[in-house]
């Protein structure tokens, strides 16, 4: 019980409890105010702040009331009390967890919907299957967590699986969960589509990023910077889902990034939101671009850098290994139907740098 108190002692600290319970009353105020809701933008990031600020000052407050109610009575309980109150006692640590969770999201905009692109790497049919897996295994973690998952645009591929699939996962800390899956993941099997039966490695990229309110993007696009492209909205297995050519992809020229959108039959709704996610991008470019030079300015370095490889999935030999924290799983059929929850923890704890990889077998 000792244990669990120095760590409820130190999760007080390290969230700032008192902080937080002062900007609480200073949000509670100024939600108060009847002149709020004339500006919408900001009541509704008030709100959003407040709830946040509201479920950490509250949970840890009933958490730490609880302990110390437990830990009164684990002192004077006999043998047989003690037996009764070691599930409370668990139960307490478990609370005591799920608020160590809350300090592991240390991104901006850990609350927001994630915008998650796949392409296949180069490997013909089989990266190309490899990438319509992992859009299927984030697909059915969203869905598996009860979050909304809509695909924006896809592009299959020729035989199998997919060129390249955008969607957005709206849902309680979607895009916090889903930024340490942002890297290269990489296949290794024996290929279906390989009439030698031969192993294959197989690499996709994966991009997150959040979907930041837009009162808080101040980015302009000039026209002349854009090529706006339409086609033909394609479903699944390439048939057309209607006869126009209502889907629109955008080409952001002095970067090269393309954005599509299919998602409606509407081609001016289809522009909108293909150009709406066209700002994410600039935006989530500029911002790391500022946080690399600040981290450059204080003469650090990361230890893997956006983009490298950070997870093998042998599934010929039944595992799957982060590269980054070392976490090994060996049930690889469920965490491809998206049994996400170990190794998005642990990518979380990486970020924060709270864990470092593990010492182990090389994996292939």
């Amino acid at each position: 019980m000792q244990d669990l108190l120095e760590k409820l002692a130190s999760l007080r600290e390290y969230l700032d409890i008192p902080g937080k319970a002062r900007r609480l009353n200073e949000l509670d105020r100024e939600l108060a105010d009847p002149e709020l809701w004339n500006d919408s933008a900001r009541a509704r990031q008030v709100t959003q702040e407040a709830g946040t600020v509201r479920r950490i000052v509250d949970g840890y407050q009933s958490l730490q009331s609880d302990a110390d109610g437990l830990s009164e009575m684990l002192e004077m309980a006999d043998a047989e009390e003690l037996e009764m109150l070691a599930e409370e006692q668990a139960n307490i640590q478990a609370r005591v967890d799920e608020l160590y969770r809350e300090t592991l999201f240390t991104m901006p905009h850990s609350d927001t919907s994630a915008i998650v692109r796949v392409k296949s790497g180069a490997g013909g049919t089989e990266s190309q299957d490899w990438a319509g897996m992992l859009s299927r295994m984030f697909m059915r973690w969203g869905e598996r967590r009860g979050f909304k998952v809509e695909l924006i645009d896809q592009q299959d591929g020729e035989q199998a699986g997919v060129l390249s699939s955008e969607f957005i996962i709206r849902g309680e800390k979607a895009y916090g969960m889903m930024a340490p899956e942002h890297g290269v993941h990489r296949l290794v099997r024996v290929s279906p589509f390989d009439s030698n039966n031969r192993r294959h490695t197989s690499f996709a990229s994966v991009d997150v990023v959040a979907e930041v309110p837009e009162e808080e993007i101040n980015i302009h696009i000039p026209v002349s910077d854009l090529r706006r492209d339409v086609f033909r909205s394609q479903g699944a297995g390439g048939q057309g889902v209607n006869t126009t050519d209502s889907a629109v992809r955008l080409t952001h020229l002095p970067t090269g990034i393309a954005v599509a959108s299919q998602v409606t039959r509407s081609q001016i709704k289809n522009h909108e939101i293909a150009l709406q996610i066209l700002k994410q991008r600039l935006y989530d470019i500029e911002i790391k671009k500022r946080e690399a030079e600040e981290a450059k300015a204080r003469g650090e370095q990361k230890k893997i850098e956006w983009g490298s490889q950070i997870r093998s999935y042998v599934l010929d030999k039944q595992y799957i290994k982060d590269h980054r924290t070392g976490l090994m799983k060996h049930n690889p059929s469920d965490v491809l139907d998206g049994d996400l929850d170990d190794l998005m923890w642990a990518g979380l704890e990486w970020m924060a740098g709270k864990r470092v990889a593990e010492e182990g077998a090389d994996d292939e």
